[in-house]
This record gives structure tokens, sequence and C-alpha cells, in this order.
């Protein structure tokens, strides 16, 4: 499946892997209200499809340097207010039907990520940076505040402490800093971030997506419950995975000493 829009590509293939595109290069994909209603096009084909993973990539030098300001700066006053409203919810929604789904998120990002685009790439469950990347929130810089996520992840991925200091401070990151914080998952060279991030999308698609989704959520959840209604939650949805076809096929595979074929599985849509 071929699909998108010209500022966010889509294709999906025959074996569930969904590759989303940033395409506005030229602006360094720069979150406009198109480009932000496209993402969320995108997100709502990949839930009605039930792909089995998602790989996040953007166009020319850079991953996402956050909201167009070329757009904003064009409005002024209440109808500036709904523009960004409008944008935000799209943007939003999208973020929330990716998170909801089974399927893991794989980010590739490099050059200039900023504001938005560090939503986008804190999001995915696996972000890959090229070592040229870097990052900087840059809200405070223009008297914004953040959205995107960005005040939610931040906090939880390097700790409120140097959540705080980024923010405020907006100093550039590079990608070596980002790893070793926890903002991405790892660095790689940038003639090999394609194809690492390729790599990782196909090893994931071949997985148990029930599981990888019931371990999405578990993760997310664990964050803000405590360790006893949490240790519930885990309980059931083992119990649930166990008497799944993706749990029968793994123990199957484990006793009968082969590779398990998860993907003979259909994702939930």
């Amino acid at each position: 499946m071929t699909a998108g829009t010209t500022t966010v590509g889509l294709e999906i293939d025959d074996a569930g892997l969904a590759r989303v595109t940033l395409r506005r290069g030229e602006a360094g994909n720069a979150i406009d209200l198109d480009l932000a209603r496209g993402l969320l096009q995108a997100a709502r084909a990949c839930a009605r499809e039930a792909v089995r993973v998602v790989l996040l990539t953007g166009e020319g030098k850079s991953f996402c340097v956050g909201g167009d300001l070329r757009e904003f700066s064009r409005l002024s006053g209440e109808a500036l207010e709904k523009h960004l409203t409008a944008v935000t919810d799209a943007l939003h929604d999208a973020l929330r039907i990716f998170a909801a789904s089974d399927a893991p998120v794989v980010a590739a990002v490099q050059g200039a990520v900023a504001g938005a685009g560090i939503g986008l790439a804190a999001a995915a469950d696996v972000t890959l940076a090229a070592e040229d990347a870097s990052f900087t929130a840059a809200y405070t810089g223009i008297g914004y505040s953040p959205d995107a996520g960005v005040s939610w992840f931040l906090p939880r991925l390097v700790g409120p402490k140097r959540a705080l200091d980024l923010l405020l401070t907006n100093r550039r990151v590079p990608a070596a800093e980002a790893a070793a914080i926890g903002l991405v998952s790892r660095a790689v060279a940038p003639d090999r971030l394609a194809a690492e991030a390729e790599r990782t999308a196909e090893a994931l698609r071949g997985g148990p997506t029930t599981a990888f989704g019931a371990t999405r959520r578990l993760v997310a959840a664990g964050l803000t419950t405590d360790l006893g209604p949490h240790l519930d939650r885990e309980a059931r949805a083992l119990a649930a995975a166990a008497g799944s076809d993706t749990g029968r096929e793994g123990v199957a595979a484990f006793l009968g000493k082969r590779a398990p074929d998860f993907t003979r599985i259909p994702p939930r849509p």
C-alpha cells in the first residue's frame, strides 16, 4: 500500500512494515498544518492496516526542526492561537494513535532535531541518531512552551532535572550525549543510519506484535503506577499473552527447538 500526502509519505508493504516519511526536506521537515495533518492521516492508516512495525524518517539534511515558524509568523492574535491549536491537535492525535498501537515505532534521525522534532524522536520505541545529529529544545528561546509530548517524554527519558536544563537553556546536545543520557537509543555512523534503521525495523516486524503492544503499555503504565497495582497488571497481561496465538507459537517453537514464526499471526487492528 502506498499513500500519504505531499508532506508525509506512507508505504506499507505486504509484510506489515510501514514507512512513514516526513517530506518537507527543503524546510528541515518543519511541521506546518499540512504536515501535522499528513502525519495524522498516516497514523490512522497504520492503525487501520494493523501494521507490525513503523519506521519514521525525514527527508533531507534534518529529521525535523520543529514547528514552521514562517507559517506561524504570518498570523497573530486569535488567528494564530486557532492555527496552533489545529496543528497541535493533529500532531498530538497522531502521537496518541501510534502510542496506542501494538506496533513498535523505530525512528531514524539526522541533522538538526529541534522542538516538536524531539517529541517525534522521543515518542519512538527505538530511536537511532546519526552521530552528527544534534538536539535543541528551542521552545523557550522563542518564547514558546513545549508541545508534541516533549514536556512528558523528556523527564521520563532523561530525568526532570536534566529535562529542565535542556528546556530552559536550549543548549545543543550532540548525538553521543543524547545516547548517553537516554534521549535516543543509540548513535550510529551517518552512512549506516538508514541501513541500521531498516535492520531494526525488519527484526521487529518478525516479532510477536501483540506481545510488543502489551510490553509498550506496561512500560508506559509503570512510570505512573504504584508497584502493587502494576504487578497485578503484569500478571493479567502475562496470562492473556500465554493464552494467545502468539504465546502458544512462542512456547511451541521453544519446546520444538525451532525459530518461532510470529508473522503467520495477524496483528490486531
